[in-house]
């Protein structure tokens, strides 16, 4: 399979095509209110697939039933699974907020257990809640292969720029979307965002808010969007951090990601060898040059770490992986520094973190999921010539980064896909704002003020920092403008903007 690079935060027959879903009425009901029964998380997963050393027993979790395809509300069901943080002081309790991490695809269950830490201010007026979307991990995630055939896909090269080496990953591309299509077909018709956000009004219904409150990050702001969208009246407070562009081609996406990710991986370069100790090389024109050679010499051959490979293709999605956050550079020098010397493990632990890989083999549903809900969410299928002209551009703007991008798959999906959620508008709502960073690799900047303008109904605010993300980045500015305005209902002035300290 190509390497797609997923907007994703942090620390998923009867399908031969897909019609429309159908439209309700704007803020119309989409079903009466359940209730949820709460009770302790059993299942809560950290990203190397283990269970967290201590779990906070105040964390409950739950699963709220909805209808598998909304033009059927009283057909066939699926179970939403839920999880619930409690406000701290509930004298003082504003409601329920919501969040998504992104992805698509990623388990806000084991996310939002994860970030609860980073999330305290909020925490305290708020009982803070996410959910696993349609589609993902608990809630009928999809699933494309065992452990092995998923190694197998994830390990594939993208170097050398070849015939081959492309010929290689359209039949890979083929396998992979045949296998998703054999073992969770009856899903793939109905995991688009603008079923999800059905899902969330259930969700907001079932908590007992009359308004969506809600904190979308990465792929959470576009599924946010498309909720404003269809429940413009029902939007409380909301906070898109590191916005998508919903309107952009696949085409566009790749070039404009491929560009950001070989931005943020220059800079990560510049900021290894300032200190003099870069295990990498002594300055950047070195270290860039030792990198690309031990990309080669992994193409060539792979490293062996125990019983599996490093090969080039998960090498070069270890090093993505480490550039959504400035807090991971360090790890990622030692790793190449590694790789260098022939010791792959550093390496093929942050390509594993990236695929969501356990150490026991296991995946979970975040490589699935993601190619899944990307695909129904567009009636885009790019053509043969397409993929080459988009592939072609990718590499000469970043040989370490530039593939075809999610279109590859999106070509050979089993199922046709909508673009109803390529088209937002939030007229009507409350205030929303949203939160774009410069140095962002995963949603580039240039997504932040376009998503505005088309939601209508939202501000601004420009962080100047790295990484994928603004608020969990740890910038004090920023978390002073988002708590501001979750707790208080202050909307930060136009072209406001935050320096990274």
């Amino acid at each position: 399979m190509r390497r797609v690079l997923a907007a994703v935060t942090l620390a998923t027959t009867a399908a031969a095509c897909m019609s429309a879903p159908a439209k309700p009425a704007v803020d119309g009901d989409v079903g009466a209110a359940q209730q949820i029964a709460w009770g302790p998380c059993t299942d809560i997963k950290r990203p190397n697939g283990q269970k967290p050393a201590r779990q906070d027993t105040s964390v409950r979790c739950g699963k709220l039933a909805v209808p598998l395809d909304y033009a059927d509300p009283d057909g066939d069901k699926i179970e939403i699974a839920l999880i619930k943080l409690p406000a701290t002081d509930q004298s003082k309790r504003l409601g329920s907020l919501v969040f998504n991490f992104g992805g698509p695809g990623g388990s806000g269950v084991d996310t939002l257990d994860q970030a609860a830490k980073s999330l305290t201010s909020l925490r305290t007026r708020y009982d803070l809640v996410s959910f696993d979307p349609r589609g993902v991990e608990r809630s009928s995630g999809v699933r494309c292969g065992d452990g092995k055939e998923m190694d197998e896909f994830m390990a594939l090269d993208t170097l050398p720029d070849t015939e081959q080496t492309r010929e290689e990953g359209d039949a890979a591309n083929k396998k992979f979307a045949d296998l998703c299509e054999k073992n969770s077909g009856k899903i793939l018709p109905y995991v688009g965002t603008v079923n999800t956000a059905r899902d969330m009004d259930r969700l907001r219904a079932a908590v007992g808010d009359a308004k969506l409150n809600y904190f979308g990050m990465s792929y959470g702001t576009q599924l946010g969007g498309v909720y404003a969208t269809e429940f413009p009246k029902k939007v409380g407070r909301t906070v898109l951090d590191a916005p998508l562009d919903p309107t952009v081609t696949f085409e566009q996406r790749t070039l404009a990601q491929t560009r950001g990710f070989q931005q943020a991986y220059e800079s990560f370069l510049k900021d290894c060898v300032k200190g003099g100790s870069c295990e990498v090389g002594n300055d950047v024109a070195t270290a860039s040059a030792n990198v690309d050679q031990l990309m080669n010499r992994l193409a060539a051959k792979p490293i062996k770490v125990g019983d599996r490979d490093l090969t080039q293709g998960l090498a070069s999605t270890g090093v993505a992986a480490a550039l959504y956050s400035q807090f991971a550079w360090p790890f990622l020098g030692n790793a190449l520094g590694a790789a260098l010397k022939g010791q792959g493990q550093a390496l093929l632990y942050l390509a594993d973190s990236y695929s969501g890989r356990s150490p026991n083999g296991a995946y979970s549903t975040q490589m699935t999921s993601f190619p899944a809900i990307t695909c129904a969410d567009t009636a885009e299928r790019p053509d043969e010539a397409t993929l080459r002209r988009t592939e072609d551009a990718a590499v000469k703007l970043s040989p370490l980064f530039g593939s075809e991008g999610a279109g590859g798959l999106c070509s050979v999906w089993p199922v046709k896909g909508s673009d109803e959620a390529r088209h937002v508008d939030a007229t009507g709502s409350g205030p929303i704002v949203v939160v774009g960073g410069k140095g962002d690799p995963a949603t580039p900047y240039e997504w932040a003020p376009k998503l505005t303008a088309q939601l209508k109904t939202a501000t601004l605010v420009t962080y100047e920092g790295e990484g994928h993300g603004s608020y969990l980045s740890g910038n004090k500015c920023v978390k002073r403008f988002v708590d501001s305005y979750l707790l208080a209902g202050k909307v930060p002035e136009k072209g406001a903007s935050c320096k990274a300290v």
